[in-house]
Parts: structure tokens; sequence; C-alpha cells
């Protein structure tokens, strides 16, 4: 039995070769496919989670609003001087500065996950492209350890 005119042993051990070596680089395709996807997951996350912290601090803005207008109301109708009275300034101010702190810390703590966040999905990018280049390099060690059996074959060494 013959295909062309190769014999079945080498024949076979081409195809072999040539199915191992396309099944490594498959293998690094989906690898870095995967990892592409994973790292997309990844931002997905951190856009979600500036979305949430602009919501928080949103709310917290709201809540700062709602209980000034509170506490001068309640002022007001306690007979003080809300202009001129400057305990209820310094009230004010005290307030003013405890939400800029919260704002603050919500800023801080959403650019520490985004950072965190980009690095995983740079992480993850990284790897994927490790994997298809290890599968490259693989399937043409594959392919060259193939031929070289296939010389020795062919030739009867």
């Amino acid at each position: 039995f013959r295909v062309g005119n190769i014999m079945p042993f080498p024949f076979l051990l081409l195809a072999s070769t040539a199915i191992s070596a396309g099944g490594q680089i498959m293998g690094g395709m989906a690898a870095k496919a995967e990892a592409d996807a994973a790292a997309f997951d990844t931002e997905i996350e951190r856009t979600q989670n500036e979305v949430s912290a602009m919501q928080q601090a949103a709310a917290r803005r709201d809540e700062y609003d709602m209980a000034t207008q509170a506490n001068i109301a309640m002022f007001s109708a306690a007979g003080r001087d809300i202009g001129s009275d400057r305990s209820i300034e310094a009230f004010l101010s005290k307030q003013k500065e405890v939400a800029a702190q919260d704002l603050g810390r919500i800023a801080d703590q959403t650019a520490a996950q985004s950072s965190a966040y980009e690095r995983r999905s740079s992480s993850q990018r990284t790897a994927g492209r490790n994997a298809r280049t290890a599968s490259l390099i693989g399937a043409a060690g594959t392919a060259t350890t193939g031929l070289y059996k296939y010389n020795q074959v062919k030739t009867g060494e």
C-alpha cells in the first residue's frame, strides 16, 4: 500500500506530525481567546465598579444636601440666626468637610480598584499571548522532530 510515492509508515508519520503541530497551534489560539475573554470580563467588572462608585458618590452628596437642609430648618425653627451664628457656621462647615472626606475616600478606593482590574486584565492578556507563543514554539519543535524522523525513515537510517 502506497500513498503517491510515500510508503504508509512515513506518510502516517508526516500526518501525525501535522496533526500534532496543528493541535498545539489550535490549543494556543484557544488559550489566547480564553484569556482575551477573561480580560474583557475583567474590564467590564472595572467599568461596573466605577459606575457603582459614581452612584455611591452621588448618594453621599444627596445625603449631605438633605442633612444640611434638615439642619438649617431645625436651626431656623429653634430661632437661631443661620447667617451670623458662628457655631452653626462651624457645624455646617464640619459636615461639609466630612462629606468631602467621604467622597475623597470613595474616589481613592475606586482608583485603587480600577488599577487592580487593569493590572489583572493586562496579566490575563499577557498570559494568553504567552500561551499562543508557547504553542507556536511547541508546534515548530514537533514539526522539526517529525520531519527529522520522516527523513530517517525515508533514508533508512
